[in-house]
């Protein structure tokens, strides 16, 4: 295990703001992990678990203890069950490169997830979803390591508490295990799912259902047409993906902005959710609050290609990142009535 001091951590982020970590750990073991762990505890240092970084904001003064950077590669295949094979991947393994090795592999059941950024340990974390998929559906189980005890833990699906970009790593249980890796099970030869608008608007034309592989190339280019893919170059890509989580709503919260909507002679999009709560698009409540594609102050604003993302324009700090979430969301509550809930994990503050 190397410990390095004072490593900038902006460049390991997708939003690149923020400072430095006082001390910082790559782990490419269990082992790894298991030692660095006991040097944060021994030292009394502050313990941050870095994946990606494709979902989080760095304070600008950076981590005061020890940053651990989980990079655990590998993709397993095991025998199949119950007519689905069994993939478990390494948490440090990054995500769209395990997607392309199971469409590759011809299984179905993450195509729709290519191109988020990250790593496979991130994707319980958030239930990460894309167009219609999420992760929780093919999850078998998560392995991780327990600071309660430092025992190894298998935990199964049920126990993960999953839910719209929530689990019980990111909740109740939060700070409790590191993620080792992830085991999924995916269809051989299963259809992909073009359920998601964008997606049957894309091959609308087709005469014949697309396979896998035309279903993840059709996604990564949507997700290119709206800055969600990470293109060297392109500030729209400077970003921590979409900044707001889609409000669920009950009925009578739904019926206030559907009324407030109407009162403009406008139409919210949403969609049905558990319980007979609705999900109202956020990236339409940010739009008509103000906050249009390429609205910019200062060295941050919002992506030309995607009203969810907040972005980079080069040189921000963390700082000015946070003042204008706090104006939208204020804006948006002032206006609408839901308050948004930012979805990247905020470091350092």
């Amino acid at each position: 295990m190397l410990l390095q001091e004072d490593i900038p951590l902006a460049p390991r982020t997708t939003l690149q703001v923020g400072g430095a970590a006082r001390y910082f750990v790559e782990a490419a073991s269990e082992a790894d992990i298991r030692e660095a762990v006991t040097l944060a505890k021994s030292r009394n240092l502050p313990l941050f678990v870095l994946g990606g970084g494709s979902n989080l904001v760095v304070s600008d003064n950076g981590w005061p203890g020890l940053v651990l950077k989980i990079a655990i590669p590998g993709i397993e295949e095991h025998a199949e069950d119950q007519g689905r094979k069994i993939f478990e991947a390494g948490a440090g393994e990054e995500w769209d490169n395990f997607v392309a090795h199971a469409v590759a592999q011809d299984c179905a059941g993450i195509e729709c997830m290519s191109g988020i950024p990250g790593s496979v340990g991130g994707t319980p974390v958030q239930n990460v979803g894309a167009y219609g998929q999420e992760a929780s559906v093919s999850i078998v189980s998560v392995q991780a390591l327990d600071l309660t005890d430092m025992q190894t833990r298998t935990i199964p699906v049920k126990d993960c508490g999953f839910s719209y970009r929530t689990s019980i790593f990111n909740s109740t249980q939060k700070g409790r295990y590191i993620i080792l890796r992830v085991t999924y099970a995916l269809t051989p030869g299963g259809a992909p799912s073009i359920r998601y608008a964008d997606l049957q608007k894309y091959f609308a034309s087709w005469a014949t259902l697309p396979t896998l592989a035309e279903t993840r190339e059709a996604v990564r280019t949507i997700r290119a047409s709206k800055a969600m893919l990470i293109t060297p170059g392109d500030e729209d890509c400077r970003s921590a993906g979409s900044f707001f989580k889609n409000p669920v709503l009950t009925p009578t919260e739904f019926e206030e902005v559907t009324q407030r909507a109407a009162a403009r002679n406008l139409t919210i999009p949403s969609y049905p959710a558990a319980d007979s709560q609705r999900k109202v698009s956020a990236a339409w409540l940010v739009e008509h609050s103000g906050f249009t594609k390429g609205y910019a102050v200062g060295h941050v604003g919002i992506s030309r290609k995607h009203a969810l993302a907040l972005v980079n324009r080069g040189g921000a700090a963390a700082e000015e990142v946070l003042q204008l979430k706090n104006t939208i969301q204020q804006q948006v509550q002032e206006q609408w009535g839901p308050h948004l809930e930012p979805e990247p994990v905020m470091v350092g503050f």
